[in-house]
């Protein structure tokens, strides 16, 4: 696979990375096996980034992550570590806390469950409105000193603090939502990501399933998927995304690709310092997704996506009302 640099002062990273979120928690229950099958997958397809949460299932993503990569190299992976938002015995969100003691004690955890000396990247979940980011980043970069995280990344802020974090230190990457159906990154955002040298780890490229060529409006959600309460799932909303998915299934189609395919390729072809994040949770949709690596889309091709997908035509939020605080960008 090609690689990517993230930034100008990140890691050389595969243009294609892995996200572990869904192998742990918010879509409902996952095999572990087929899961630590699918990282295994993975790496041996030459994909390097590994995105996890400590938050992520409570820290079973990152034990997982590290069972998986049992007897592999360290150095054959690029970990990507959020921490912050708190959670409570049963799953829901408790707020986030970015305290330079919080964001020592957070990666001292991180490190036992991964069973790794560092951290190749690490990035507050969300902005804490009580600490300063100057706070929180000036604590990662004493970790940065001590040799326990190589990059400081970013996660969800906006413009203004992107350039207040920069300050203080230089920032590898920042992930945030971009896909055909979020596209908001690109008024202020990726302007400033780009002025300032930092690259994009993308994530939701697939919207979050909606455009995997997979969804059935038919299909029931449980209640420990927070699909089931996202505006974007829901009733009209629901018909109107995936009556978009269908549209762009014919671009995929007369390009002989699927729409996963067409999806991931073009949130790749945004930019060299733009790297999609593929939240596969079987071995089967990881190598649908990866092989999105090899599309090149031709200028008629992005005409056509523009024509089925335009910026704007999503139907309702990324999150519910009530989830917009914990979940959702300062953006």
């Amino acid at each position: 696979m090609r690689t990517r640099t993230l930034g100008s002062t990140g890691p050389t990273v595969s243009a294609l990375g892995l996200g572990l979120m869904g192998m742990s928690d918010m879509y409902g229950p996952a095999d572990e096996t087929e899961s630590i099958a699918t990282v295994h997958a993975a790496l041996d397809a030459g994909v390097t980034l590994l995105d996890t949460g400590d938050f992520y299932g409570m820290g079973h993503n990152e034990m997982l992550l590290r069972e998986a990569l049992k007897g592999r190299s360290r150095d054959q992976a690029v970990i990507s570590v959020k921490f912050g938002a708190l959670r409570d015995p049963g799953g829901a969100w408790a707020g986030f806390d970015a305290r330079p003691a919080a964001v020592k004690t957070f990666l001292a955890y991180s490190l036992r469950r991964l069973g790794t000396d560092h951290v190749d990247i690490y990035r507050p979940a969300r902005l804490d409105p009580a600490v300063p980011v100057e706070d929180t980043i000036g604590a990662i970069a004493e970790l940065v000193k001590a040799g326990y995280v190589r990059h400081i990344g970013l996660s969800e802020v906006g413009a203004e603090t992107i350039r207040r974090a920069a300050a203080v230190h230089p920032i590898a990457d920042l992930q945030i939502e971009y896909s055909l159906l979020s596209r908001g990154v690109e008024r202020e955002i990726l302007p400033t990501t780009r002025e300032l040298g930092i690259g994009v780890t993308a994530y939701g490229v697939l919207s979050r399933g909606l455009l995997s060529g997979h969804w059935s409006p038919r299909r029931e959600l449980g209640s420990r998927d927070f699909r089931a309460t996202s505006p974007r799932f829901s009733g009209g909303n629901l018909r109107r995304n995936l009556e978009l998915a269908e549209r762009l299934r014919a671009v995929a189609a007369a390009k002989g690709v699927t729409v996963a395919q067409l999806a991931v390729a073009w949130v790749a072809g945004r930019g060299k310092d733009v790297v999609p994040l593929i939240g596969a949770r079987r071995r089967d949709r990881l190598a649908e997704s990866l092989a999105a690596e090899s599309i090149e889309l031709t200028p008629g091709d992005l005409t056509a996506i523009e024509q089925a997908v335009p910026d704007g035509a999503a139907a309702g939020g990324r999150y519910a009302p009530a989830q917009m605080h914990a979940l959702d960008s300062e953006s």
